[in-house]
C-alpha cells in the first residue's frame, strides 16, 4: 500500500461523502454567516467573536481537504476474499482467554477505525495481530500497559 492510499469499506466512503457534503453545504454556510455577524461589531482586531470565527472556519477547511484527499485515494477494500483468513474487511469474533470475554471487530483501514462501534484499524496493535490468522489460532497483543493479552480466534 502507498502512503497516500486510504483503505475503507464501501460503507465508510458513504460516510465520508456525506460528512463532506454537509461541510460544504451546512457547515461552511453556519461558519459564514458567524463570520459576518463578527464584522458587524465593527474593529476586528480586538474581536475574539471573530477569531473564533476565523479559527473556526480553517477547521472547517482543513476537514474538507482531508476528506477530499482520502476519497480521492480511496482504495474500496471488499470484505471476506481471502476465504477463512482475517484480512482487512473481515468480521471477526474473539474470545480474550484471561477474562473469559467474546468480542466481535471488523478490522477496517485506519480512516474509518472507530472501537466504539466494533471497527479497528489494521495497523492497530490487535488489528495487526488478526491479519492472516485463521479459526482457533491463538494470538498475543500487548496491551498498553505492556502485558501480553492472548485471545482467541473464534469466528471470521
Amino acid at each position: 500500500m502507498k502512503n497516500n492510499e486510504t483503505l475503507i469499506t464501501a460503507e465508510g466512503l458513504e460516510e465520508l461523502e456525506k460528512e463532506l457534503e454537509y461541510l460544504k453545504i451546512v457547515r461552511r454556510k453556519e461558519v459564514s454567516a458567524k463570520i459576518k455577524a463578527a464584522l458587524a461589531f465593527g474593529d476586528i482586531s480586538e474581536n475574539a467573536e471573530y477569531d473564533e470565527a476565523k479559527n473556526e472556519q480553517a477547521n472547517v477547511e482543513g476537514r474538507i481537504a482531508k476528506i477530499e484527499q482520502m476519497i480521492k485515494n480511496a482504495i474500496v477494500i471488499k470484505a471476506g476474499t481471502k476465504k477463512g483468513v482475517v484480512d482487512v474487511g473481515s468480521k471477526v469474533t474473539i474470545k480474550d482467554l484471561e477474562f473469559d470475554e467474546t468480542m466481535e471487530y471488523t478490522i477496517v483501514g485506519s480512516a474509518e477505525a472507530d472501537p466504539f462501534k466494533g471497527k479497528i484499524s489494521n495497523v492497530s496493535p490487535l488489528g495487526k495481530a488478526l491479519l492472516g490468522k485463521k479459526t482457533g489460532e491463538i494470538i498475543e497483543v500487548a496491551s498498553p500497559a505492556g502485558d501480553m493479552i492472548k485471545y482467541e480466534i473464534l469466528t471470521i
